[in-house]
């Protein structure tokens, strides 16, 4: 009998990897090198910045790990204040590593993600096509489930975010949107956080969503 429960139990694992199915007990929220000085570099930045606060929100709410990069941050200065609803969070309940590599997925960081004992993760940030992508990268190399928020990504050129967004789901990340994964995360409207995840899905939607133009 506990062989069956162990195959059943290995065999919905599978299967909810198989179709990249969210749950806050497995899941951390990557926030990679939302900076200052990218500020107004970037495509569309004032809806990532929305989008990564929104997502840092909901994460906050369904109590699920948050973990964040800064990339050289003597050039490129601190985690942009706005993508945190507190921003005492940002170095406090959000660790912040320091990096000069590209991926996030430096010692420091990596050493951490593997004592959070997650197997998917949700990245939001810049550049689509450089940091986030090796990070997507590593971390699909590693055999996790690696969810993108579209949404919440972007580089400098758009063609760019378009290329790094093909990659990575050619390589078997999930592309989706953050009210979609919010969703998700509770996976019923029964759900104890729901009115509270729902208002941060109507404030977040009266913001404008510049990828939708």
């Amino acid at each position: 009998n506990k062989s069956k429960t162990l195959k059943m139990s290995l065999a919905a694992t599978a299967s909810r990897r198989a179709v990249g199915k969210l749950s806050p007990s497995n899941t951390a929220l990557l926030v990679c090198d939302v900076q200052e000085r990218f500020r107004p570099l970037i495509h569309k930045m004032e809806t990532v910045i929305n989008t990564t606060k929104f997502m840092t929100s909901v994460a906050k709410e369904l109590n699920f790990p948050i973990v964040a990069t800064q990339q050289y941050t003597k050039v490129f200065g601190p985690t942009v204040a706005d993508a945190f609803a507190d921003p005492k969070d940002i170095g406090t309940l959000v660790p912040v590593f320091e990096k000069k590599k590209f991926s996030m997925m430096t010692e420091e960081c990596s050493q951490h993600l593997t004592s959070l004992n997650k197997t998917s993760f949700l990245l939001v940030g810049i550049e689509a096509h450089v940091c986030l992508q090796q990070t997507a990268l590593d971390l699909l190399d590693q055999g996790h489930d690696v969810h993108i928020i579209a949404d919440g990504v972007s580089s400098q050129q758009s063609y760019d975010r378009e290329m790094a967004l093909r990659r990575m789901e050619s390589c078997g990340a999930w592309l989706t949107t953050a009210q979609s994964a919010a969703f998700m995360l509770m996976g019923s409207a029964d759900h104890p956080n729901f009115k509270a995840v729902s208002k941060l899905v109507k404030d977040h939607m009266a913001l404008k969503n510049e990828f939708n133009e």
